[in-house]
């Protein structure tokens, strides 16, 4: 068993806040802006077909408006993080609000495929700015049993948002509100900004760091590009038969990485202020929690897209039928998520052992129900398994997050957060490049039931690493 030692401290101690306590309301608020984000990324999916005949669009530019969105997102997390830090987080977070609910009216309103484009890139944009400023909020103004209360209803949201856009982009999208058809799942964000709007300058209190410090330029750069050049071909990759590009980008990227790897040291050295500070990393529960945040997005993320491709390309199932199958899952994670801070306390980092577990029998038992039943696979024979794969998650990724923020200081909980959400963002994208390639490629050959099968068993592989990283754990749980 792994004994936990404090990590080394990586900036003196700074005042970050105001003083003023995250109320229940303000909680409420900034969840919001956390979930819409998160909802966007996958809501989207069950439209793309309706997009696609709708402004004429092929495959390529329709994979394009999942990847704008996902790039430009993934790409200013830290520096949205760095600057809500410097310049207060909750003046971010209201901007970010707002920016996102006119470039979601602008999506809605797109008249062509790449507009459409251009606005999700601006929406993803809006994202990064908003996402950040939730975790730091948090942190600055929670402490002890409330940020752990926080921090679990954090990972519920979080994990419940991923699932509820695959749900709620199928029932709008079949529903056809007034005639809207797809674009209504951009357009219902308007009214949620403008409640999120109110609501955030009567309840959000202002944290910011106490030192502000300018902003790392190169730094920026090198980071935009190496995550652009790792996440660009990861997306466009299979919709455009992975042409030379996408290869030379991949090859580009530990070049990349360690060129900003080596400007932050030696800004570091230099007594200046990175944007990713390097000692950041040698929190113990940060690099550890992180480690363990891959292999779990990048399952979660597959698992999402496979499963929404089998459903409803092999089983025939309505984009409404395709979301409802996982609204079990949703429920079982957001139940669970709630329980999560009294099992950690009186079971510690072994809780994450369990869940993934948990998760594991939930995997095996949708591939065996998959087996016996193809090609009538539907929500019902599907419930045992996602509620199990629902609750087996719920017991992981809300704690992880609590794992990989607990040693991070307060006037640097902008930064710590985005770190952990890009990579986050990273995987998720890996995820659905890997396991959603590696499916359809195999589906022509050993048809779809047994292509999911096969994929659903490479994704116990990534449960399996996440339990054997879990054991390294400390084992108590700030």
């Amino acid at each position: 068993m792994t004994t936990h030692t404090q990590s080394p401290p990586i900036a003196p101690p700074v005042r970050s806040g105001t003083g003023t306590s995250l109320s229940g309301p303000g909680l409420f608020t900034v969840l919001l802006g956390a979930a819409l984000p998160l909802i966007d990324f996958f809501i989207v999916n069950v439209a793309l077909p309706t997009i696609g005949r709708d402004l004429s669009a092929s495959e390529p530019v329709l994979e394009l408006v999942v990847a704008g969105y996902g790039i430009a997102y993934a790409v200013l997390l830290v520096l949205g993080g760095r600057l809500g830090d410097l310049i207060g987080r909750r003046r971010l977070f209201l901007g970010g609000m707002a920016a996102f609910g006119l470039t979601s009216l602008a999506c809605g309103l797109a008249p062509t495929a790449w507009t459409l484009v251009l606005a999700r890139v601006a929406q993803g944009a809006a994202s990064a700015a908003m996402l950040p400023q939730v975790l730091a909020t948090i942190q600055a103004t929670t402490a002890g049993t409330r940020r752990a209360k926080a921090m679990s209803m954090y990972g519920a949201t979080a994990g419940l948002s991923m699932v509820a856009g695959q749900v709620l982009g199928g029932v709008l999208v079949s529903a056809d509100l007034f005639g809207s058809g797809w674009r209504s799942v951009f357009l219902v964000n308007v009214p949620v900004v403008v409640l999120a709007l109110v609501l955030a300058v009567r309840t959000v209190p202002e944290t910011r760091s106490d030192r502000p410090e300018p902003v790392d330029v190169p730094g920026t750069v090198l980071l935009a590009l190496a995550l652009m050049a790792l996440l660009a071909p990861l997306t466009e990759g299979r919709a455009a038969g992975w042409p030379l590009w996408t290869w030379m980008s991949l090859a580009a990227f530990p070049g990349l990485a360690y060129a900003f790897y080596a400007v932050e040291r030696r800004a570091d050295r230099a007594g200046q202020t990175p944007l990713v500070p390097p000692p950041l990393f040698q929190l113990l529960s940060l690099r550890r929690g992180l480690a363990m945040i891959l292999p779990f997005s990048i399952g979660f993320s597959g698992f999402m897209f496979v499963i929404s491709v089998a459903l409803q390309q092999g089983a025939r199932l309505s984009p409404t039928a395709a979301g409802l199958a996982f609204a079990p899952n949703a429920v079982a994670f957001f139940v669970m998520s709630l329980a999560g801070p009294r099992l950690v306390a009186r079971w510690g980092a072994r809780v994450v052992t369990a869940g993934g577990l948990v998760q594991a029998a939930g995997v095996t038992l949708l591939a065996l129900v998959a087996w016996r039943t193809w090609p009538d696979l539907g929500p019902l024979g599907m419930l045992p398994g996602m509620v199990l794969a629902g609750a087996g998650q719920a017991l992981q990724l809300p704690i992880l997050y609590r794992v990989v923020l607990s040693e991070v200081p307060t006037a640097r909980a902008g930064v710590g957060g985005g770190v952990m959400t890009t990579t986050q963002q990273a995987a998720m994208a890996l995820g659905v490049a890997a396991l959603g390639s590696l499916f359809l490629a195999l589906t022509p050959g050993m048809g779809m039931r047994d292509a999911l099968i096969t994929t659903l068993l490479v994704q116990l592989a990534t449960v399996a690493l996440t339990v054997g990283l879990s054991l390294r754990l400390p084992r108590a749980i700030a």
